[in-house]
């Protein structure tokens, strides 16, 4: 019932009741009260009661209704908290909140401190839950969200997996973000820099990839040397491999795997004077010099090169340059696996 109703409702009875008593007992009836005199019909004693009741009824009612509208609104902001904490806690940047409701803080406080992962979409969710599940649905699904445009720019910190996702998805498909990653690495995570090498050495040719040289890993360098054909030979001269061999940290094998690409598209003196330059600042390279020198069937300077290295390395070099001696028809390949030169440099 609603309040106006129920005071209408009780003035109504009580006039009805003292128009009932005053017709049945029209007389006044006197209390002294403290040395006062009271003195009304006693139609109207009959309804006092009635209407002091209503008073306390009201005040009760009063006091318990602004009580409740009091936890109302604790639950009410509770209930927008929650919302605010979901919605950190499923972009993966989980955050502490303070409720106001014991009950609703110590089981929602766990959401500080836990990412949700959502398999699907939902429905009946708010409208902000419900486009931020509609986003990082689209972002597993492949699709680049422009976070610019969502307003969700600063939502994420650097590493979180959303963010690295998304950045992933937009190397797929936008080039000039690829060129941004290898300008600015240090702006994004290890696994995002590596994709962007590996889909840029997919894509590029060595006159792109020279001015980020510094940063290419191996893996990277390797995915665009094996790209080389003769039809196409991604623009590859010795500079700019000389560029990538002084930025990478490479081994006895990767100068191996580079100069059987180079013996094919690079001419003998090119290549040889190449590689005497690499090893003489890096021994890691001295079996690949060997190798062009073999390949090349420059025996006297192998001879040479022998000569001046201690008797107990290059054996297996050194069996095959004596058996060159007596049998020229031996190749390198008859006598030494390709794969392993670098595990038997020394014996």
């Amino acid at each position: 019932m609603r309040l106006a109703l129920y005071i209408f409702a009780t003035f109504a009875l009580m006039v009805i009741i003292a128009a009932f008593t005053y017709t049945v007992n029209p007389d006044h009836y006197t209390i002294e009260l403290m040395g006062i005199n009271f003195s009304f019909p006693v139609a109207v004693w009959i309804v006092l009661p009635m209407l002091l009741l209503l008073i306390f009824t009201l005040v009760h009612m009063f006091f318990y209704g602004l009580k409740n509208y009091f936890i109302l609104k604790k639950w009410q902001k509770d209930a927008n908290t929650l919302e605010d904490a979901l919605y950190w806690s499923l972009v993966n940047e989980p955050k502490e909140q303070k409720y106001g409701i014991d009950v609703v803080g110590n089981s929602a406080s766990l959401l500080g401190k836990a990412s949700l992962n959502i398999s699907d979409n939902m429905e009946g969710l708010t409208p902000r839950l419900t486009r931020v599940v509609n986003i990082i649905q689209k972002i597993k699904n492949g699709d680049y969200v422009d976070f610019k445009e969502e307003k969700m720019t600063k939502v994420f910190n650097v590493g979180n997996p959303i963010l690295t996702q998304n950045r992933l998805n937009r190397l797929e498909s936008d080039d000039k973000f690829v060129s941004d990653v290898l300008k600015s690495t240090s702006e994004y995570t290890e696994i995002v820099k590596v994709e962007a090498l590996e889909t840029f050495a997919r894509k590029e040719n060595f006159v792109k990839a020279q001015k980020y040289a510094k940063v290419f890993d191996i893996k990277s360098f390797f995915t665009m040397l094996e790209r080389v054909t003769e039809e196409d030979n991604l623009e590859l001269t010795p500079e700019i491999l000389t560029d990538f061999v002084k930025a990478l940290d490479l081994s006895c094998q990767d100068f191996i795997k580079i100069v059987s690409v180079t013996k094919k598209y690079f001419n003998p003196e090119e290549n040889l004077t190449l590689f005497r330059g690499y090893q003489l600042e890096n021994p890691k390279a001295q079996n690949a010099y060997l190798y062009l020198l073999f390949e090349y069937e420059l025996l006297e300077q192998v001879a040479i090169y022998l000569n001046e290295q201690e008797e107990n390395e290059f054996i297996k070099f050194r069996a095959l340059w004596q058996l060159k001696q007596e049998h020229s028809k031996y190749k390198l390949e008859d006598i030494i696996d390709i794969d392993s030169i670098c595990n038997e440099t020394r014996l």
